[in-house]
């Protein structure tokens, strides 16, 4: 047997969902006048149960409504910005030297371009799912799979370029020895498989259409499975991972001073000055990625933070039954949290393009008032004098009269 969450009010999602949608199905039927009496007798006692009145509905209608305008607006964005992103990481031919890097723009983009796909789905089909069509478009689109597919595919990818700089600067001799191509494609190729798999077994094992309305992940065999889904998925994408950046990024910090160290005693002026520069290549690396990493860490916590005590009330509400989740706050706050977590694919390539050298400069030259200036500053200065170029290799002194 298993168990509807939303029908009792204990779990946030199927309860949004089945209030928002069948708010917004109701409205409709109404407008035609096709509704039968059993779905009147199904919107009494749902509105009763779950909205609280018409009030409570129009109030969560609007909710949804401006909560998916701002994600198209993200989509969008985030889909302009990782492709012009993408395209200064190929021109500066660094999509060879950081491939997990690169991999982990395609995923962002990956994201954000099914944010700008998915969501103008969902504005427009505001009417009741049936038949195959509609299971498929809820399981698929409105279950936001592709888009999840592309976010833990870079929660993913994260860690693993968080190890992959861990080896390269604490274990640098065992990294250059051991580490090979093959293992970063076979992490990339992980990082979308393992997803994606996992999206899947999800959304069509617990996503299902009920009276025309979509309720993505919301079926589960027991009253305890949804928590226990829950304590597995943020272990997995939040906690571990948060562990992985301290405990790496904190050595090679750690590191990196010692190293900073020993060089200023035991290097000679030119060694140095070689090495200062492999350096400061590799310390920008690694900073760019401790502010993706630190991105994640505080945009994604209100997500966690808020889902946290209603499938902790799935173990508890019936002895304490103090919150009352059907209140319109409750439900706007945690779109709200799903709205910054979204936020972060859109915000990396800002990073990129701030923090990462090779990226900023491919960007710099792409801005038009600075390819003008800089032609103007050529012009004045070879307009005095021509050089010739082989007589100036040669050192002939003459060539400058």
């Amino acid at each position: 047997m298993y168990v509807i969450f939303g029908e009792e009010g204990t779990v946030m999602d199927a309860l949004i969902w089945l209030c928002l949608q069948r708010a917004l199905y109701e409205e409709m039927a109404e407008k035609n006048s096709t509704t039968s009496h059993m779905s009147d007798a199904m919107t009494t006692t749902e509105e009763t149960q779950i909205t609280g009145g018409n009030n409570m509905s129009l109030s969560l209608s609007n909710i949804l409504f401006y909560f998916r305008i701002a994600v198209l607006v993200i989509g969008v964005i985030g889909t302009a910005a990782n492709g012009v992103i993408t395209y200064a990481m190929i021109a500066s031919k660094q999509h060879k030297k950081h491939l997990l890097i690169f991999n982990q723009n395609a995923l962002d983009l990956f994201s954000c371009i099914f944010l700008a796909v998915t969501y103008p789905t969902k504005l427009i089909l505001n009417i009741p799912l049936t038949g195959s069509l509609g299971y498929w478009l809820c399981t698929l689109f409105i279950s936001d799979a592709f888009i999840w597919v592309g976010n833990f595919g870079g929660i993913i990818n994260l860690g693993i370029i968080t190890i992959e700089r861990y080896l390269m600067v604490v274990h640098s001799a065992w990294s250059k020895k051991k580490l090979r191509e093959w293992m970063k494609y076979s992490a990339m190729a992980f990082t979308w498989i393992g997803p994606a798999v996992y999206i899947a077994t999800m959304a069509f094992s617990t996503t299902t259409v009920m009276h025309g309305i979509c309720l993505p992940y919301a079926i589960f065999k027991t009253k305890y499975a949804k928590f226990v889904y829950y304590v597995f998925h943020i272990l997995t994408f939040y906690v571990v991972i948060l562990f992985i950046f301290i405990l790496c990024y904190g050595h090679i910090l750690i590191v990196i001073r010692r190293q900073a160290k020993v060089m200023a005693t035991h290097s000679t002026p030119q060694s140095s000055t070689t090495q200062a520069q492999l350096n400061q290549m590799q310390s920008n690396v690694i900073k760019t990625m401790i502010f993706v990493s630190a991105f994640y860490a505080a945009l994604w916590l209100p997500y966690y933070l808020l889902r946290l005590p209603y499938y902790l009330f799935l173990l508890i509400t019936r002895l304490f039954p103090i919150v009352n989740m059907n209140q319109p706050i409750i439900i706007a706050g945690y779109y709200v949290s799903v709205f910054i977590a979204f936020l972060y694919t859109c915000m990396n390539p800002f990073i990129y393009a701030t923090k990462f050298e090779p990226v900023k400069q491919v960007l710099l030259r792409m801005i038009p008032w600075k390819k003008t200036a800089e032609q103007a500053n050529a012009n004045v200065a070879s307009s005095g004098r021509i050089i010739p170029v082989a007589a100036f290799r040669a050192g002939d002194a003459r060539a400058r009269d």
